[in-house]
């Protein structure tokens, strides 16, 4: 048939010539070879820019640093919600040995501030937690008043950095204030 003109319809075609285009050459072992070997580096270019990305995210913090794990002391089977009392002094201290803590920061005399309090005791009772109380007079002096401007708040520091913290001036964080439930979930974004 190679080369044979066939009369089909009052056409006449080369049937070989259609028959050879529609065909495929097959394949040696060197091209798949050679196939096989670049979609191997390509994949394997492809998990090592993977994991460096990776790796230079969790070095720089470009991922969620996840939930804060207190340091073990803070931890107990029997706490009674009960805040313990901490100065400015202790505050830079704890933060300067890479302390993972949560710290009420108040003033005496405010009906918002008593209620959050009642809210972190409730919290720190069920989640069995050791919760730091600290003046706000304190914070005006130290590194927290980067971030405490006003009062009440809660802050929560990981490995001695501050991760959260509540904004007793702003209307985003108000409904902490007001409702014990969204206290807690506030809380849980972090513990």
């Amino acid at each position: 048939m190679s080369g044979r003109k066939v009369k089909l319809d009052g056409r006449v075609e080369h049937q070989v010539q259609r028959q050879a285009g529609r065909r495929k050459k097959p394949e040696s072992m060197q091209d798949k070879l050679a196939k096989m070997k670049i979609w191997q580096l390509s994949l394997a270019l492809v998990l090592v820019v993977a994991g460096v990305v990776l790796f230079i995210g969790a070095v720089g913090g470009w991922f969620s640093e996840g939930k804060v794990v207190l340091d073990a002391e803070y931890y107990c089977t029997d706490c009674d919600g009960e805040l313990m009392e901490l100065t400015g002094e202790e505050y830079e201290r704890l933060v300067s040995e890479g302390k993972s803590f949560v710290v009420l920061v108040d003033q005496g005399g405010c009906t918002t501030a008593e209620r959050l309090k009642g809210y972190m005791k409730d919290y720190a009772k069920d989640k069995g937690i050791r919760v730091y109380r600290m003046m706000f007079a304190d914070v005006k002096s130290g590194s927290l008043h980067e971030y405490v401007k006003y009062y009440p708040s809660v802050v929560v520091v990981s490995k001695g950095k501050v991760r959260g913290y509540l904004r007793a001036d702003s209307d985003d964080d108000a409904e902490m204030y007001n409702d014990y439930e969204a206290f807690k979930g506030w809380m849980e974004r972090y513990l």
